[in-house]
């Protein structure tokens, strides 16, 4: 069970060991009520996004209760299972917990908290944050956004991250483009797509942001660029469509709330993200920050260099990137080490000293692991981590309990390895003969 992932698997967790109860006064966030509570409200939000496994969360649990209960009815505190909701984390770049935002005036430009764990500190945070907030409404600065009626009652202003689209633009801004495009067909004189507006408005902001600007999000009036219209077959207003280098435009056709339409606009990201970082351990800190920072770390052990030369070493190092990119969504860690060089490693995982190149699927906050049975090839290594991602593989405990030292290295250099050099010998003056009699 220790591998299961899912929603299943994070219930069945909750239900026994969930940080936080009906009882206490931080508020329960999820993505059925985090765009009413939080996003539509004037008031001032903190809100940790953690997962119920992680060492961090736990010890700040009675820290962040104790806040919410001093900040009762003056600042709201809440708390997501990015876990369990992981649509929701990524909304808001959550990449390792616990992860505090404060949600201000303006609720679509969450700030990271930086400050310290304990309640005093968070407190502090707080206050100094409703500070700002009500010197802003002082000097009538508004926020942006407190909901959807006062965007529309504004006029819109807020549209300036949607880019705006006519019959002659379409083709060599989208088209062409290396980057995702979920563009919306409106009428003006359409009441879903006024409803819409304000959601697609704050969503586009939003998903500049997390994205960098790799999806964008853009409107077409269809009854003014009917061309675009008939091209598209559109029917109907709103018909949102995505469009995506090198394949046809497929019909968006999920929620019209801006984190729906943020959820989904991730969720294309990550399809055409680049896969995560493949580290070497060359050092403590980095085996610790990516253990700690992710559910599973997968663990590589490749032969000496002098064994396989660079060619074959790299040949090794595509084949767990092919499965980095293939399993980027879980949000796992990859690292890799040569044989020998973490020989302690190798021994608390059960590798240690032979059956060169190994993999080891770690899981650092219960401290257990499962080895790679198959072969370190891509089918083999891929059906290893689909059993584990469904909960299936055998596992045991990382010999000691915990992490053993790690030795600091040098990087690899890229290059074959080479013999270490001896010293010449110099024969000229030993006698073989007696050499030979004396061992007679």
């Amino acid at each position: 069970l220790l591998f299961v992932v899912g929603t299943v698997s994070c219930t069945l967790f909750l239900a026994v060991n969930s940080l936080y109860s009906a009882s206490d006064d931080v508020i329960e966030l999820t993505p059925a009520n985090f765009n009413k509570e939080v996003i539509q409200s004037e008031s001032l939000w903190l809100v940790e996004f953690y997962a119920p496994w992680c060492g961090h969360c736990q010890r700040l649990t009675p820290e962040w209760k104790k806040a919410a209960t001093a900040l009762k009815g003056v600042v709201k505190v809440g708390a997501v299972d990015a876990d369990k909701h992981q649509s929701l984390g990524g909304q808001y770049g959550v990449r390792g917990f616990p992860t505090i935002k404060i949600f201000g005036a303006n609720k679509n430009k969450a700030e990271d908290y930086q400050g310290g764990r304990t309640s005093d500190a968070i407190v502090d945070a707080a206050l100094s944050a409703l500070r700002s907030l009500v010197k802003e409404r002082l000097s009538g600065r508004s926020g942006g956004y407190s909901s959807g009626r006062q965007s529309r009652e504004s006029g819109g202003g807020d549209k300036k991250d949607v880019i705006e689209l006519t019959d002659d633009s379409f083709d060599k801004n989208v088209i062409n483009s290396d980057d995702v495009w979920m563009v919306e067909f409106y009428a003006p004189w359409c009441g879903h797509c006024k409803n819409l507006e304000p959601e697609w408005a704050a969503a586009a902001t939003e998903v500049k942001e997390q994205t960098k600007g790799k999806v964008k999000l853009a409107a077409v009036d269809a009854t003014v660029n009917q061309m675009l219209a008939g091209r598209y077959g559109i029917r109907g207003f709103p018909t949102i469509k995505i469009f995506q280098k090198g394949e046809d435009p497929v019909d968006y056709d999920g929620g019209r709330t801006r984190s729906d339409i943020i959820a989904r606009a991730l969720d294309l990201f990550s399809d055409n993200a680049p896969p995560p970082e493949l580290l070497e351990i060359i050092s403590e800190e980095v085996l610790k920050s990516t253990c700690d920072a992710h559910q599973l770390c997968i663990i590589s052990v490749l032969p000496h260099i002098l064994d396989t030369g660079a060619s074959g070493r790299n040949s090794y190092l595509d084949v767990m990137l092919k499965m980095a990119e293939k399993y980027k969504k879980k949000m796992w860690g990859w690292l890799w080490t040569e044989a020998g060089a973490q020989s302690d490693l190798e021994s608390s995982l059960g590798i240690g000293g032979f059956g060169y190149p190994a993999m080891a699927a770690v899981n650092a906050r219960k401290m257990k692991f499962a080895l790679l049975k198959g072969s370190f090839s891509e089918q083999g290594i891929n059906e290893f981590l689909r059993e584990l991602s469904v909960g299936r593989g055998s596992t045991a405990p990382v010999g000691g309990g915990a992490f053993p030292k790690i030795h600091s290295v040098e990087p690899w250099d890229g290059k074959d390895g080479e013999l270490p050099v001896e010293d010449d010998i110099d024969l000229s003056d030993v006698d073989l003969d007696d050499l030979g009699k004396d061992e007679l």
